[in-house]
């Protein structure tokens, strides 16, 4: 899980659950999503990268930033 790329579905931010869509197994799963910064707010639609995983359902993640041509 640690390392994938998901899109926020849920506002991710303090004392909120999350959710996310990750594309998992052969299909998209839903997770509950808290952010890595505690302080962090992330928005529906922004894609995230998952920084740690807890079974069976919740991951931490944090706002994914493409290194590509700007």
């Amino acid at each position: 899980m640690i390392g994938l790329l998901g899109r926020v579905t849920g506002r991710i931010g303090p004392g909120l659950v999350g959710e996310v869509m990750v594309p998992i197994r052969g299909g998209v799963e839903a997770f509950y999503a808290y952010p890595a910064d505690p302080d962090e707010v992330i928005e529906q639609g922004v894609q995230v990268l998952i920084v740690d995983y807890h079974p069976p359902r919740s991951v931490y993640v944090q706002r994914w930033q493409s290194l590509g041509p700007s």
